[in-house]
């Protein structure tokens, strides 16, 4: 077994990447990193990522950390063919925007509204309520246009993978996107034609929920960039 993946169980990158190993149907040791009790934040971990992030591959020795980088690179070097990551320049530009406007745009938002107040001292606002609402209409826009099943093509691609973690976080706090009739048909058609990489997910979704009726402690913590709540 060449390939070990360093996760966090509910973290949307990290459930990205599984997702896409599950596609590739690779063989892989999966070591899940306890956030909680801050083992991505050790010198020891640093070693395999300068930024003290998680997910981080290691493929016999050759570290890479960055969801997308990750992504890109497990298709480019284990895919059957080009699917998950096309080579037609046009068709792959559209992919790596979508991976860039989910990173910019789409989970950032949604993260800052969802995941951010629920571990750390944030609050949702109506600004961050609004951010969301402007990703799910750029994305939305973005769906009608192309006028394809998925994020970038018919097929599903490694974009999806990152674009239906994100969306998942909504879903885990019973926020109302069915405005968004592209998005919600996208969605709705991965987990139905999906079952199996949805049940990668899932298991996230199910996580978060129950962090959003119960946060985590993380007072211990002491993050450099994040206020951490004092309870």
């Amino acid at each position: 077994m060449s390939l070990t993946l360093y996760s966090v169980s509910d973290g949307p990158p990290s459930l990205a990447v599984r997702q896409c190993l599950k596609a590739l149907n690779l063989d892989y040791k999966l070591i899940n990193v306890d956030f909680g009790l801050g083992e991505h934040m050790t010198e020891e971990y640093a070693k395999k990522n300068p930024q003290k992030e998680i997910p981080v591959l290691d493929d016999r020795g050759f570290y890479l950390g960055e969801s997308n980088a990750i992504l890109q690179y497990l298709a480019d070097k284990y895919g059957q063919d080009d699917k998950l990551y096309p080579k037609d320049l046009q068709t792959r530009a559209i992919v790596n925007h979508r991976l860039c406007f989910n990173l910019s745009t789409y989970y950032r938002y949604i993260s800052e509204h969802v995941m951010a107040p629920i571990f750390f001292a944030y609050s949702r606002t109506p600004l961050s309520l609004k951010k969301v609402y402007i990703a799910l209409d750029n994305f939305n826009t973005y769906l009608q246009r192309t006028g394809t099943k998925y994020a970038a093509t018919d097929n599903i691609t490694i974009a999806d993978f990152q674009l239906v973690t994100a969306t998942m976080c909504l879903e885990a706090i019973n926020f109302d996107f069915s405005s968004y009739k592209a998005v919600s048909k996208w969605y709705d058609t991965y987990k139905k034609e999906y079952p199996d990489l949805w049940a990668i997910v899932e298991g996230g979704m199910k996580e978060i929920a129950e962090f959003e009726k119960n946060p985590p402690d993380l007072s211990h913590m002491d993050h450099p960039i994040h206020p951490v709540r004092k309870n």
